[in-house]
């Protein structure tokens, strides 16, 4: 591991016009608008799905958890390889694999299938993540890397808006086997882009080996540790799981120590700058995905929109998510420093669930609740492409693979456990209330249709929702502690 110093951009990345630049940009953020409308397409179909496959109630759950699971456990394997061979034959493959995925779940006849096959597309969209976020690290300076950063937040926000409204089209027009197919064109032109317009980004040498033992423990390891985090085992099983996970570990962090090249290379958790930034990002990870889970349920069964009515009700949090992740990156490419916008975005971030947490009642208007999603969302964009920066910067051009799948893994491994964590306080909270129609004459209708809640089950949803923000602020504000104690350091080249 060289220490850092200025930015040095590889022969091929070096010998390319701003033209092909921008191709090649424009080819893995296909590739990852590609995996993004995957995860909000299939979302809105999976009732359909569930309906045509009868997909029985307990296995449902599997058609995201076997996309998150294979998704997450292989990315720093990705990450590894991408240093290794370079950008281009690996985002080549992963596309590849992630479009097999698509075409096989498309003709899936029953579950079994189906789930294999989200399994698949897992695995390669680990790969689109990852080999994105290395690419812009090839192809840009820490400073200029900063504005482009940001666009993977955009292009994530984009297709959590698309997403679900084109699902609902294609199930309704063409068939849930279409929310699969329709990948293969897009995908199409990702590879065209990749193929045609990329250099063999990130190449170290070629006659590189793959440390196979250390992948293998860090499946042993990563796999049983997820599975028991998802929360869908009992608690005999998810303890088991749990402990040959940690078991995994051990063995997993002994096998990299030995190895000539390993897969993780440890000596990267020596510095602060590259430690806290992945904790941050852990941290905060659990935090990020309840607003978009949880929300919903009081806009439909308290506010009294419609189903479609709420996806379309999120964009504000959408597009404040939009506008901090590319703003924030525009303007750390200006001023050549991170921690403190992310600082500022945190204090942001904790005031907005301060006012949704204590504010948030049954008869809140929706300008208000509209506002604060904004804000919200602002407080959040930041962190997307910033932390993912500085872990780069800290580790060097030669671990540039392996940084961006480290980040993008604790965020994800942050997400599954907050899923869970804030899934189990929001139970807590709601209690046994009635059910939403079940008190004072049923459920009366509202002006679009929907059906509004009884009064008592108001209550009880808007305290549990507005209860889980408030819990969200010490969250927060621990990834707010951690981005404090990580070097203030000028970006490199800036």
């Amino acid at each position: 591991m060289s220490a850092a110093g200025s930015f040095q951009p590889g022969p091929a990345a070096a010998e390319l016009g701003g033209r092909d630049r921008a191709l090649a940009l424009a080819g893995v953020l296909a590739a990852l608008l590609l995996s993004g409308l995957d995860q909000t397409i299939v979302a809105t179909a999976g009732p359909a799905i569930q309906r045509s496959l009868r997909i029985p109630a307990g296995l449902y759950a599997w058609l995201t958890t076997a996309y998150l699971v294979a998704s997450t456990v292989v990315l720093p394997i990705w990450g590894k390889l991408s240093d290794l061979y370079g950008r281009k034959p690996v985002l080549v493959a992963g596309v590849a694999i992630f479009l097999a995925g698509s075409l096989l779940a498309g003709l899936s006849p029953g579950t079994l299938v189906l789930l294999v096959a989200r399994a698949v597309q897992g695995l390669g969209a680990a790969c689109l993540f990852t080999s994105a976020l290395a690419v812009i690290g090839d192809l840009f300076p820490p400073p200029q890397r900063a504005r482009y950063m940001g666009l993977i937040g955009g292009v994530m926000g984009v297709s959590s808006v698309i997403g679900p409204l084109a699902g609902g089209i294609i199930t309704d027009t063409l068939g849930w086997n279409w929310v699969f197919f329709i990948n293969l064109p897009i995908g199409g032109v990702a590879l065209w882009f990749i193929i045609t317009r990329m250099p063999r980004l990130g190449a170290r040498r070629g006659d590189a080996r793959v440390d196979v033992a250390g992948a293998a423990w860090l499946l042993a390891a990563v796999v049983p540790l997820l599975f028991a985090l998802s929360g869908g085992a009992s608690r005999a099983a998810s303890l088991a799981l749990g402990a040959a996970g940690v078991v995994g570990l051990v063995v997993f962090v002994r096998a990299e120590r030995r190895a000539e090249d390993p897969i993780l290379d440890l000596r990267l958790f020596r510095r602060r700058e590259v430690v806290l930034p992945l904790a941050a990002m852990f941290v905060l990870g659990a935090a990020f995905l309840f607003s978009m889970i949880f929300l919903p349920l009081y806009l439909v069964n308290v506010a009294g929109v419609s189903a479609t009515g709420a996806g379309l009700t999120m964009l504000p949090l959408t597009l404040g998510i939009v506008s901090g992740s590319v703003g924030s990156g525009q303007l750390a490419s200006r001023v050549g420093h991170a921690r403190r916008i992310l600082l500022g975005s945190l204090l942001l971030q904790m005031l907005a669930f301060a006012l949704m947490g204590f504010l948030l009642r049954p008869d809140t208007p929706h300008a208000v609740v509209t506002a604060l999603m904004v804000l919200i969302g602002l407080g959040m964009g930041p962190s997307l492409p910033l932390f993912t920066l500085m872990v780069q910067d800290a580790a060097g051009e030669e671990n540039l693979g392996v940084a961006s799948a480290g980040a993008r893994f604790s965020r994800m491994l942050g997400q599954v456990i907050g899923v869970t964590m804030f899934g189990a306080l929001f139970a807590a909270l709601l209690g046994t209330p009635l059910a939403p129609g079940a008190a004072e004459g049923g459920a009366a209708a509202t002006a679009n249709g929907a059906a509004a809640a009884s009064p008592e089950y108001a209550r009880a949803l808007t305290a549990a929702v507005a209860g889980l923000y408030r819990a969200g602020i010490g969250v927060v504000l621990v990834g707010f502690l951690l981005t404090l104690r990580i070097p203030e350091q000028r970006l490199r080249g800036g």
